[in-house]
C-alpha cells in the first residue's frame, strides 16, 4: 500500500456509572461495567494516512506535532490495528478536539474511538461497531463507550472477546442535555491511565466493586423509564464511591478544586429546592450537571453565577461514531 486516508468523528462521554480499577491493564478489562451519555456537542476529528514512506508514526494533535508519552500510546495502538490488518505501514494521524483535552472530559475516549474507525478503515479493515468498540478499547477504556450511539452500556466482560459497548438507548431517547461546569481547563496532574493502577490500593474499592451490578441494573432501568430521580441518586451516589476510592488510594488522588465542592453543594440545594439536576464527576475537577432540557437554562444560570466556574458547555445526548 501506499498511502490510504480515512477520517472519523467521536464524541467523548459522561459516564453515570463509572469504571474504575482495571484487572488486565494491556487490555483494559474493566473491574466493573459501566453505562454513559455520549456527548453531541463535543467532538474529535481524526484523520488517518497509511504512508508507505514513513519510517515512523507522526502524530499531530491540534495542528502541534506531539511526541514523548502520548505519542507511544498512539503508536502502540497503531501497532494493535496493524496486527489485526496483518501489515506493517506506518501511519501520519492528525486530531484535533473541540474541547480542552486531558481535564477530566474524557477527550482520550472520543480521540480513540475516532483513531480505531478511521484507521481501522484508511488500512482497509471492516469491522462491526462490537469490534470497533473493542479496538477502541484498546487505546483508552472509555473509548469503547464513544463508539455507540447515545446511551451506552459497557459490558466489563473477562476477555477482549466479551468486554465491549452497546447501545442502550438512542440519542432521541431522552433530551437529557450535560452542563459542564470548567473550573480548569489544565492538564490534570495524573492521568486516568495512571490512576487506575492505583484503585486497589484503595480499601474502599472491592465493595465498589461487589455493588456495581446493583447499580448498573438501577442506572439502565432508570435510562430505559426515563426515571431522572432515580437516574440522579444512583449516578451521585456511583460518582461520590469512584472519588472516595479515589482518595483514599496510595498515593491519594485528589482531583477536586475547591470550585468543584461549591458546585456539587449548589447542584444539591437545587434539586431539593426543585430542579431537576444531578451532578457526577469523572477523573478530574469538572462538574457534570445532568439536567432535562426543559430546565437547561435554570441550570446553567446557577452555573454560572458561581464562583471559579470558567464557563459552562451544553451538551445533548451524542450518537456514534462516524466517517466523514
Amino acid at each position: 500500500m501506499s498511502n490510504f486516508t480515512a477520517t472519523a468523528i467521536a464524541h467523548p462521554n459522561i459516564a453515570f456509572i463509572k469504571y474504575w480499577g482495571v484487572c488486565d491493564a494491556s487490555l483494559h478489562l474493566p473491574e466493573n461495567g459501566s453505562i454513559s451519555m455520549n456527548l453531541g456537542a463535543l467532538e474529535t476529528r481524526v484523520t488517518v494516512t497509511f504512508d508507505s514512506h514513513l519510517e515512523q508514526d507522526e502524530l499531530e494533535i491540534n495542528q502541534q506535532v506531539v511526541l514523548g508519552e502520548r505519542f507511544h500510546r498512539i503508536s502502540e495502538f497503531m501497532d494493535v490495528i496493524r496486527k489485526l490488518a496483518h501489515k506493517k505501514t506506518h501511519a501520519r494521524i492528525e486530531s484535533e478536539n473541540k474541547f480542552p483535552m486531558a481535564a477530566g472530559l474524557a477527550s482520550s475516549a472520543s480521540a480513540f474511538a475516532a483513531l480505531a474507525l478511521a484507521g481501522s478503515k484508511a488500512i482497509g479493515l471492516e469491522l462491526d461497531e462490537p469490534s470497533l468498540s473493542r479496538l477502541a478499547r484498546r487505546g483508552s477504556g472509555s473509548a469503547c463507550r464513544s463508539i455507540p450511539a447515545g446511551f451506552v452500556e459497557w459490558n466489563a466482560g473477562t476477555s477482549d472477546r466479551s468486554s465491549f459497548g452497546s447501545s442502550l438507548a438512542g440519542p432521541e431517547h431522552w433530551d437529557l442535555v450535560d452542563c459542564i461546569a470548567l473550573v480548569k481547563t489544565t492538564e490534570k496532574m495524573l492521568s486516568s491511565k495512571e490512576g487506575h493502577s492505583l484503585a486497589h490500593t484503595s480499601p474502599l474499592q472491592a465493595s465498589r466493586v461487589k455493588d456495581a451490578p446493583r447499580r448498573l441494573e438501577i442506572c439502565r432501568n432508570a435510562i430505559l423509564q426515563k426515571d431522572f430521580d432515580s437516574l440522579a441518586v444512583i449516578s451521585e451516589v456511583d460518582s461520590l464511591w469512584m472519588h472516595a476510592v479515589m482518595m483514599t488510594s496510595i498515593p491519594a488522588l485528589m482531583y477536586w478544586e475547591p470550585a468543584t465542592i461549591q458546585i456539587l453543594k449548589a447542584v444539591a440545594t437545587a434539586r431539593n429546592e426543585g430542579l431537576s439536576v444531578f451532578a457526577t464527576v469523572d477523573a478530574g475537577p469538572n462538574v457534570h450537571v445532568i439536567t432535562p432540557k426543559s430546565n437547561m437554562n435554570e441550570a446553567v444560570a446557577m452555573l454560572q453565577s458561581l464562583p471559579g466556574v470558567i464557563k459552562v458547555i451544553v451538551s445533548p445526548a451524542g450518537g456514534r461514531a462516524y466517517l466523514v
